[in-house]
């Protein structure tokens, strides 16, 4: 087992290497100017699509609304990447980590909305009527028969990440966080966890849409609110950590109290893997989600899904990383979860670790959902429908165990799959980038909403 372990922390360091990160913000950026930077220059109007979104128009196909869509892909990134990611990288990475995860954000926008575009134009109808599309559907569909294989490559990937990344380490982040509030044990977490996911999961997109456009919206709002107060709480900090942020991204940070010190390149290796972690541009993911929108133009839900990692890291990340610079516990030796939860707690005494811990409950959870259809749909591309119900039941059982099992392991294992989940999404966005131009300017020349 320790070889094993030895292997993949190996494997990881590669795939997170300077490679890795050379190809999620080229891919990004090199989007960016392509589109002529319109997804930063769009963000005003991809929220009013947002809205616009909840109806779908008299003409869309799909199973839910495109707003229903965005949620469950923000149910499968608003998750513990936003609360133990960004505190990981902050403790490993410096208060400097935060403003590459914010680079990662802005350029992954571009590939964000690139992969939704190419999901949605090559989605397909399965043989019970429903669209399915993703990457791996966008590379069959969209590329010569000698770049195919990378579309298998994706959907392996992505069909095991579902089980780590999407459920075991989601579901032992709430077993962990119900344990340490509310002496819960494991065994009775894993059990109400496991109904619950079945009781949404078994019964396909329709019910996790439904869950998650009533969910998200709440448990962000709620997280942003206690956030928001703790800010208040040391108004007179915020101007320091945003400078600190902002000068420790380029000179790396001291050590300091039980902060071991970091380097620029520590601080932009943890700022892009933990952004990448949370708001997933550049994995494929939200494609697979706004594929099932009711939609008829692909460019809409191109606008409307970027703006899942404007939400996510510029909004919610955001949040969790000042108020662990403005109540000075980064410096304390704690990492992940554990770090958050104390910042909370030493602004909000008495409450404010239960009010983290409920956060990250409802954050996991969902995450649970968006990941059991993007895996659901990476499987059935390999086998086929007649997958679909047995995936669902085996990925309600793994809950349970998720909850009941340490997972050190199975974290390193969701960091690897996420990268290797990536090279090909990247490589397919990056042959298909001219015809995300073409119909971008084409919907823009006289666009529907204005």
């Amino acid at each position: 087992m320790e070889h094993l372990h030895n292997a993949v922390s190996w494997l990881n360091d590669l795939v997170w290497g300077i490679p890795m990160i050379v190809l999620i913000l080229g891919t990004g950026f090199y989007l960016q100017v392509r589109l002529k930077f319109m997804p930063l220059a769009k963000i005003i109007y991809g929220f009013r699509m947002i809205w616009l979104s909840r109806k779908p128009g008299a003409e869309a196909e799909g199973q839910i609304t495109p707003f229903a869509a965005l949620m469950t892909a923000l149910s499968g990134t608003i998750g513990t990447g936003n609360i133990a990611g960004v505190a990981t990288a902050i403790t490993f990475g410096g208060p400097g980590a935060l403003f590459w995860m914010w680079a990662t954000a802005f350029v992954g926008m571009a590939t964000k909305y690139a992969e939704v575009v190419v999901a949605v134009k090559y989605r397909e109808v399965d043989d019970r009527g429903e669209h399915s599309g993703g990457p791996m559907f966008a590379i069959r569909n969209g590329l010569a028969r000698r770049w195919h294989w990378l579309g298998f490559v994706f959907a392996l990937f992505g069909g095991l990440a579902g089980f780590g990344i999407g459920n075991m380490v989601q579901a032992n982040s709430i077993s962990e966080a119900m344990g340490k509030a509310f002496s819960m044990p494991p065994w009775a977490t894993g059990v109400i966890l496991t109904l619950l996911v079945g009781l949404v999961v078994l019964g396909g997109i329709k019910r996790i849409g439904a869950v998650a456009e009533k969910v998200v919206p709440t448990m962000a709002i709620f997280y942003i609110l206690c956030v928001l107060v703790i800010l208040v709480l040391f108004a007179d900090r915020v101007p320091g950590a945003f400078a600190t942020i902002f000068s420790d991204a380029f000179t790396g940070t001291a050590a300091a109290g039980g902060f071991l010190g970091s380097t620029v390149l520590m601080a932009i290796q943890r700022g892009v893997a933990r952004g990448i972690f949370s708001n997933e541009a550049g994995l494929g993911t939200a494609g697979i989600a706004q594929a099932a929108g009711s939609t008829s133009d692909p460019v809409f839900s191109g606008v409307v899904g970027m703006m899942g990692t404007f939400i996510d890291t510029i909004i919610v990340c955001t949040m969790t990383g000042l108020a662990i610079m403005v109540t000075g516990v980064w410096v304390d030796g704690e990492t992940g979860a554990a770090l958050t939860s104390t910042a909370f707690e030493t602004a909000l005494p008495g409450f404010g670790s239960y009010l983290l811990a409920f956060a990250l409950a409802l954050f996991a959870f969902t995450t649970i959902l968006g990941w059991a259809y993007y895996s659901e749909k990476c499987w059935e591309f390999l086998f086929g429908t007649v997958s679909t119900m047995p995936f669902r039941v085996v990925f309600t059982i793994i809950v349970f165990f998720g909850a009941t099992q340490s997972l050190d392991f199975a974290w390193l294992v969701a960091d690897t799959l996420n990268a290797l989940m990536a090279i090909p999404n990247l490589i397919s966005l990056l042959l298909l980038s001219p015809l995300v131009v073409k119909l971008t300017n084409e919907y823009f020349a006289n666009p529907p909403h204005r």
